[in-house]
């Protein structure tokens, strides 16, 4: 039976997501929305300079309702005002990975035909390289400290530039500086904006691991129900008004895109923004002087903080939600999380192509090793080869049915019609299994199986067993050919401090997997290969 949401959650209560930032602001007007190098917004501020936003949209460029404009920016307080303005102007938001090189950003820029975009100066020379490719015509540039008090713009704008050198020179002629964008006192003409219901609101680019990356095209209605569905979840140990939760997870990503820009906030809730995850020292340094009662990150981040030699003066007591998405949680580090912080990891599953979510723990009743039940108003099917239904308890591709599954890939019909079934069933391509009392466990990506004489060698079984080892910080797991079996396993590792003779992690393997899944070959190596969100790139271990 599906569940369903109880009725102060429908999702029909709005219509589009313009009408959702109208709620949050009128809502939420005096509460802090979002925090960044110490400087909040409060809703109202937000919402006051994301119409400014949206004025200059419609008056000071050609951009009509429908259009596309890319957001390339981190964590910045800027994000949330370009986004709602964006909304408010009935264009169609394009999330970029600000990291992209130059190739990826024309193949992204091209397919999805943005005519404008709002860019972090550190990226312009990158634009400026391919920007002749593409139909932009409106540029507007940002710097790191613009929305900072005066005084912290100057040294941060300053200080990014000419100390860091991290804004190379570029020439982009016909660009508008972002302060000039925000600075009418004009609101904008709600009369002229578009988009609603089954519009589309939202082009996420998939990861592109299996080729070129395809734009997940989400409507209003998606982001919306999505939205209602994670509340529900959120509800069971998250209040309103009160919570202050950081947000080290890049916003062009799908999860926490969701959580930062639309769930929270619609809760009324304090996003506390953090630019650089990867500077551990200075994201410690705020935990020990913010009050947090809650974070989301994924595997290789709560790792990172475990191993911070500051993470002991960190008070977690306030502390009560930790989540997860993004890629598989291992064992002995949800364990030693809740060890060190009292607060049980919730992980959750989602694809770009739903919203992103599916799947929730449910908090106090979490089970490590899955994602738990299928969030509200969501239907799957866990099938084999051939599309045939598996019993419970095997293991079998995961199809999604429900509210938040995309409209399809942006001007891509062949790949739409192979990934979205006649009647609205989505292929996952994640094996999965489920249990008696419907927890989903991911087994693997169907593309990461590993096929060893006939058997499924799933990847993540591997790792999660391998880390449990007290001398192995990460490791991660691929098929490479053999000429006996087809495929085998091929281990690297990076251990935690000392040397580790292969023959040892053999043995620890043997303890726990079945013949055919233990390595042929480890090897050992400093680091990982990651993606900007922290997920393991099996692709380019494949590669070496």
């Amino acid at each position: 039976m599906i569940e369903k949401l109880p009725d102060d959650l429908r999702p029909e209560k709005y219509s589009s997501l313009g009408q959702v930032i109208e709620y949050i602001a009128t809502e939420h007007a005096q509460l802090p929305a979002f925090s960044c190098f110490a400087r909040t917004l409060r809703y109202q501020d937000v919402d006051e300079l994301s119409s400014r936003f949206a004025h200059y949209l419609q008056n000071q460029t050609t951009l009509v309702p429908g259009d596309r404009i890319a957001i390339q920016l981190p964590n910045l307080l800027q994000f949330p005002v370009v986004f709602y303005g964006a909304v408010k102007a009935g264009l169609i938001v394009v999330n970029t990975n600000p990291l992209y090189t130059a190739t990826e950003m024309v193949h992204q820029f091209k397919d999805s035909g943005v005519k404008a975009i709002v860019i972090l100066a550190n990226f312009c020379a990158k634009l400026e390289q391919i920007i002749v490719d593409t139909d932009i015509e409106t540029v507007i540039v940002t710097q790191l400290g613009d929305l900072q008090k005066p005084g912290k713009r100057l040294l941060l704008n300053l200080g990014a530039k000419y100390l860091k050198k991290m804004v190379p020179e570029y020439s982009l002629p016909a660009s508008v500086d972002f302060n000039i964008a925000i600075k009418s006192p004009n609101s904008y003409n709600k009369d002229t904006a578009h988009g609603a219901g089954d519009d589309v609101a939202l082009i996420l680019y998939t990861g592109g691991t299996t080729g070129a990356a395809k734009g997940a095209m989400l409507s209003h209605n998606n982001l919306i129900a999505n939205m209602m569905q994670l509340r529900a979840r959120c509800l069971l140990v998250i209040e309103d008004k009160v919570e202050n939760i950081v947000a080290p997870l890049p916003l062009y990503h799908s999860y926490a895109f969701l959580l930062h820009c639309l769930v929270m906030p619609y809760a009324g809730n304090h996003n506390i923004l953090i630019t650089n995850p990867r500077d551990l020292d200075s994201l410690v340094g705020l935990l020990r002087k913010t009050v947090v009662t809650g974070i989301v990150a994924i595997n290789t981040l709560y790792l990172a903080l475990l191993r911070h030699p500051d993470i002991a003066a960190v008070d977690f007591s306030q502390l009560k939600f930790s989540g997860a998405g993004g890629m598989a949680m291992t064992t002995s580090v949800a364990e030693e999380w809740e060890r060190v912080t009292a607060c049980e990891i919730i992980q959750g599953y989602g694809l770009t192509e739903c919203s992103p979510v599916i799947a929730v723990n449910i908090p106090g009743a979490v089970r490590l090793g899955t994602v738990g039940p299928v969030v509200p108003e969501t239907e799957i099917r866990i099938v084999d080869d051939e599309g045939l239904d598996v019993p419970k308890g095997e293991k079998g591709e995961l199809w999604v049915r429900g509210p938040q599954v995309m409209l399809g890939y942006w001007q891509q019909q062949q790949a739409t019609a192979e990934t979205i079934t006649a009647d609205d069933w989505l292929k996952t391509g994640d094996y999965v299994q489920i249990d008696a009392d419907d927890y989903l466990s991911i087994v693997d990506r169907k593309k990461d199986m590993i096929l060893v004489s006939g058997f499924n060698v799933f990847p993540t079984e591997i790792e999660d067993w391998l880390s449990r080892h007290p001398d192995v910080l990460e490791c991660a797991a691929i098929g490479v050919a053999n000429e006996r079996t087809g495929e085998s396993v091929k281990l690297f590792v990076v251990p935690r401090g000392r040397d580790i003779a292969e023959q040892e992690l053999i043995a620890h393997c043997k303890q726990g997997l079945t013949a055919y899944k233990i390595p042929r070959e480890i090897v050992f190596v400093a680091d990982l290969p990651k993606s900007n969100i922290g997920k393991i790139l099996r692709r380019e271990l494949r590669e070496i």
